[in-house]
């Protein structure tokens, strides 16, 4: 349901869990000296200008006049956001609460409680990027392109991708509200949605109607990627007549490093390498392909954008300079970080960057991205392919689709699609490995 905005709103969130020095009263009251020793042993260990936060602390809750808002969980989670924003490691190194904890490990299982839609953070604006099909926020008439201004009332100005789903998020059944600028409407929308549970498979393919190419979509590098990859090209490689894979990691955030090192042993031969980590002293873990991979021969296209990230930027670094894919679409996101999560007594958890990786070539991704080989730039609002898309066209249709990253690919791959169609076609500019 969609009406015109009028009455904003400001609706503080409160936040709830037990602090870090509550853990400390417990230990006072189980075990006294223990505690002293390690209390002695911690403040030896904190840099003096931790002196000042306390008495700034001190001050607030010895003086402020409007004692009602004085909430020392919400205090201390600021201050603990404001260390790590300090860091400069934006859209990556986060503060998470005990809910976004939960929220967090769900989207990493392919399934959460939504309203079901891609986002990325355009120029400090949350932009729809697509709604995922079948959603509450397709059903709603969420578009891409559309810009969310708020969520239930509250501004979403100045906070992080991040902090934004986590608010847009909840349980199934219940109601969100977005207050919504769409470019060619004059005033603000809100949109009344029903969330629900959002099943997302992690790797979707299907063939491209009458040619020999494979598109495959990796949505996010969950546990699953590494059983989805291999049944899906499992079946890819049983038909004799495949004569290439269009691989879209485009829009996806990232997920778990060993999903990604198992997702590039499907393309790469046995010891090609994949990433180079280094932590903060210097140490460095090199990853290789483990092999055994079913699409190690396939002429491959990767299709990357500024949403693609994190493990999402080292599967296509990795096929890019090993010289096994050809990277069509805009320069990633450029995180280049590794994520640790870090849990806290109370159940909240930083997401801490503990090791910055290197492309096989040496090259730091954070802050500059991977590069494609082909730049074919399209706004973020438009509609890419998709499985679904594909099952249901025919090949004449296919001409009209308006995603020209995906068009070039099919041109690097040999097909004319303004021509009659070219079957078995020798894909062309591709370096494979025997």
């Amino acid at each position: 349901m969609i009406r015109p905005a009028r009455n904003r709103y400001t609706r503080r969130v409160a936040l709830s869990a037990v602090v870090f020095w509550l853990m400390a009263l417990a230990f006072v009251g189980g075990n006294i000296s223990g505690f002293s020793i390690r209390s002695a042993m911690a403040a030896e260990q904190r840099p003096s200008q931790f002196i000042v936060f306390w008495e700034a602390w001190d001050y607030v809750v010895a003086h402020f006049v409007d004692r009602e808002r004085v909430d020392f969980t919400a205090m201390t989670y600021g201050a603990i956001e404001g260390m790590l924003a300090s860091l400069g490691d934006k859209g990556h190194t986060t503060f998470l609460s005990p809910d976004a904890v939960k929220l967090h490990q769900t989207s990493l299982e392919g399934s959460f409680e939504g309203i079901g839609a891609y986002v990325s953070m355009e120029e400090g604006e949350v932009l729809i990027v697509a709604p995922i099909d079948g959603s509450p926020a397709e059903q709603a008439g969420i578009l891409a392109g559309d810009v969310i201004l708020e969520v239930d009332g509250e501004p979403v100005d100045g906070k992080s991708l991040d902090q934004v789903i986590f608010l847009v998020r909840g349980p199934a059944d219940s109601e969100v509200v977005l207050t919504v600028r769409r470019p060619e409407v004059q005033e603000p929308l809100q949109v009344l949605i029903t969330r629900a549970q959002i099943e997302v498979p992690s790797v979707s393919w299907s063939p491209i109607p009458n040619t020999d190419i494979s598109y495959i979509q990796i949505s996010q590098f969950t546990a699953s990627v590494d059983r989805e990859l291999e049944s899906a090209l499992r079946e890819i490689s049983g038909a004799q007549s495949n004569q290439g894979i269009i691989l879209d990691l485009r829009n996806n955030p990232g997920g778990f490093l060993q999903q990604a090192i198992q997702a590039n042993s499907q393309f790469l031969p046995k010891g090609d390498l994949i990433l180079i980590e280094t932590d903060a002293n210097q140490n460095q873990t090199v990853h290789r392909s483990r092999g055994l991979g079913y699409a190690r021969e396939l002429p491959l296209v990767v299709l990357i954008n500024k949403g693609t990230a994190s493990a999402g930027e080292i599967t296509a670094g990795a096929l890019k300079e090993n010289k096994r894919a050809l990277l069509i679409g805009e320069t990633t996101y450029g995180t280049g970080t590794v994520l640790n999560q870090f849990g806290l007594s109370d159940g909240s958890a930083i997401l801490l960057g503990v090791t910055n990786w290197l492309t096989p070539d040496g090259n730091l991704i954070k802050g500059q991205g991977v590069t494609p080989d082909l730049e074919v730039t399209q706004p973020a609002s438009s509609k890419h392919v998709s499985v679904e898309l594909l099952k249901n066209l025919t090949y004449e249709q296919v001409s009209t689709i308006e995603d020209d990253q995906f068009l070039k690919a099919l041109e690097q791959l040999g097909v004319e699609l303004r021509a009659a169609p070219i079957l078995n076609a020798a894909p062309h500019d591709f370096v494979t490995h025997d």
